[in-house]
């Protein structure tokens, strides 16, 4: 039995004996989830192993947002500020390496770090962020110019002016999704999105159809799902996006048949086209809903992972 011991202890201090790139090379195998769920307070050498720069060109939360249950409690400042304190974290420890941000609900102070950290950043997704403004996509746009895809879907204090400057400043963008919240049937959101956010769905579709033909010409996937643009607002995207492979327009009520089919004439290039739905009535519609998941606390303990 003592020789079991002794083997069992020996074991477990050749773990905490392996060299720093035997374990980044370990932890990169495992997925984001799993590498927080717990390495972290192994031991000091795992800790340091953890925060590794080279773990840190990717900080994706995208799938712990899928599928439905405490999503109103995400529109809080509460989570907001934990999303917030990830980031911050992930910034500091990726020491600007990021090439992929998505999150959600995250807040303008912590999007301006990551214009002043990331100059490399080529993906940005920051789907249902209430607390972004232009204030901070302005300078996305300035400190992160090599962006070729950008999702700002469901973030209504962002405008056509913020934009634009991501346009004339990040000339790579490809992808561009601004989806909107499903406004022909609002009442699928109530009780998870605040009411005061509900009644702020920008209603300048066409603003932006113009920044959008102006200023990404070089645009390939754009997403619009439940925009107010207008024919003429389409006629300004398809008559300047002539690179366009994927558009999808589900829920756009102001158009016509006859609309798209006059916008789609000059898309040469175009694969999908999703049309709005004029088969079924409006309470048909239903967007994506959010997933349950427990967000980390501060120092990242899976125990006090929730809300």
């Amino acid at each position: 039995m003592g020789g079991g011991e002794g083997s069992r202890s020996r074991s477990r201090s050749d773990w905490g004996e392996l060299t720093h790139e035997c374990l980044t090379n370990i932890l990169s195998r495992l997925s984001f989830e799993e590498r927080w769920s717990g390495h972290m307070l192994v031991c000091k050498s795992w800790l340091r192993a953890c925060k590794d720069p080279s773990l840190f060109s990717i900080f994706d939360l995208e799938s712990r947002f899928h599928a439905a249950t405490d999503s109103h409690l995400w529109w809080s400042p509460v989570f907001s500020r934990k999303i917030d304190s990830m980031l911050r974290s992930v910034l500091l420890w990726s020491h600007g390496s990021l090439t992929v941000i998505r999150i959600r609900h995250c807040s303008d102070h912590s999007l301006a770090s990551v214009s002043q950290s990331c100059p490399n950043l080529r993906v940005l997704s920051i789907k249902s962020c209430p607390s972004v403004t232009d204030a901070s996509i302005s300078k996305i746009a300035s400190g992160c110019p090599m962006l070729t895809e950008l999702d700002i879907s469901y973030c209504y204090q962002i405008s056509h002016e913020s934009m634009e400057l991501i346009g004339r400043k990040c000339p790579n963008l490809k992808i561009l999704k601004r989806n909107l919240l499903n406004w022909l049937d609002p009442s699928q959101h109530i009780g998870v999105v605040p009411n005061e956010y509900l009644d702020a769905y920008p209603r300048d579709g066409d603003l932006e159809a113009a920044v959008i033909g102006k200023f990404m010409p070089h645009l390939e996937h754009l997403e619009l799902r439940f925009s107010k643009l207008s024919p003429f607002g389409l006629s300004l995207i398809s008559g300047g996006c002539l690179k366009l492979e994927y558009l999808d327009l589900f829920g756009c009520a102001n158009l016509t048949r006859r609309d798209i089919s006059n916008a789609s004439a000059n898309l040469k290039n175009m694969k999908t086209l999703l049309k709005p739905n004029f088969y079924f009535p409006r309470s048909i519609f239903r967007m994506e809903r959010y997933g349950h998941w427990n967000l980390y606390n501060e120092r990242f303990q899976r125990n006090n992972f929730g809300i």
